[in-house]
């Protein structure tokens, strides 16, 4: 595999040192690089792959804190220091409903953790650093372009994700960090967006105020300590005020109950769905994980019903070996 560090950011939008109130290069040090080996038999190995590369930060003594998906189903992690160190790190835990995850390193990574700040208290046009492992040369100065709500394809939703611009080509696991050196947000996609007739790209950030609440239970038992969401393993397209399936996770229950690509979603229990969001509330509050999911489909003109039995995706999952 080719180094984690190769490429750079162009100077223009590297952060500058004197932009900022606090020691740029020592809190650029606590992100590290991560590239996690998952085995070719595992639940995720066709969509994530089985290499998978990107960032960490580090937040506490051998903490290193992620995007969920590098990691899932990791059964070796190793992270790369700026400094040129290599470390293995163990799979701790990830959380599905907000898309963090953990890895705690093996040893002594001998470097300051940065401390969390509050994403709430961030504004749209705030100044930014999108900081990736290796430095200034592979982080970007960035601003807040938009706060507001996500929908994801494969079952996934943010009250309110935090949206940066300019993108960082690296974006996953990248450190999001305030004018105050605190970490604020972890990097998770790299979106597009229409703006004054031309195009850009963005990237949505996870708001560390989601980590807070589970971080005991994730450093804990790996999990979430509560009932896991109901699960259906269907991806899922918006068009024109419509729900449309666009594929199926395999043995999934949408998969099971025969769903087609192209079949549109009209409601969840009796209850009119015209966007992934909707969507996703409509099942989300029938209950935990294994409950039955009515959805009225329709399909080539005609309108029908079809029950799912939810089922919780982590089952589907390899769980990281222990070390």
């Amino acid at each position: 595999m080719a180094s984690l560090t190769e490429w750079k950011v162009p100077p223009a939008f590297q952060p500058r040192a004197q932009d900022y109130g606090f020691d740029l290069d020592r809190t650029l040090s606590a992100v590290v690089g991560l590239h996690a080996i998952v085995p070719q038999d595992a639940f995720s190995a066709n969509t994530l792959g089985t290499e998978r590369g990107g960032n960490g930060v580090l937040i506490d003594n051998g903490l290193v804190l992620t995007v969920n998906y590098l990691i899932t189903e990791a059964e070796t992690v190793w992270l790369h220091l700026g400094d040129g160190r290599v470390m293995e790190g163990h799979p701790l835990g990830v959380d599905q409903e907000s898309g963090l995850g953990l890895v705690q390193a093996l040893g002594s990574l001998d470097i300051e953790p940065l401390a969390l700040g509050s994403s709430n208290a961030t504004q749209i046009g705030d100044r930014v650093v999108v900081a990736g492992v290796g430095g200034r040369t592979r982080s970007l100065a960035a601003r807040i372009a938009a706060k507001q709500e996500f929908a994801g394809y494969w079952e996934y939703a943010l009250d309110e994700a935090i949206f940066t611009f300019p993108a960082h080509p690296n974006w996953g696991g990248t450190g999001l960090i305030s004018t105050g050196g605190e970490l604020i947000g972890i990097g998770s996609l790299q979106i597009e967006r229409a703006s004054e007739g031309r195009s850009e790209h963005l990237n949505m950030m996870i708001p560390i105020d989601l980590l807070k609440p589970v971080l005991g239970d994730l450093r804990k038992f790996g999990r979430v300590n509560k009932p896991a969401r109901p699960w259906l393993g269907v991806f899922t397209a918006e068009a024109d005020d419509k729900v449309i399936v666009a594929g199926m996770s395999p043995k999934g229950p949408a998969a099971r109950a025969e769903l087609k690509e192209g079949d549109v979603i009209v409601a969840v229990n009796d209850e009119k769905v015209s966007t992934q969001r909707e969507f996703y509330q409509a099942f989300w509050t029938l209950g935990p994980a294994g409950v039955d999911v009515p959805l009225t489909l329709y399909r080539e003109g005609d309108t029908f019903n079809v029950v799912l039995t939810s089922t919780d995706r982590t089952r589907m999952q390899k769980k990281p070996r222990l070390h």
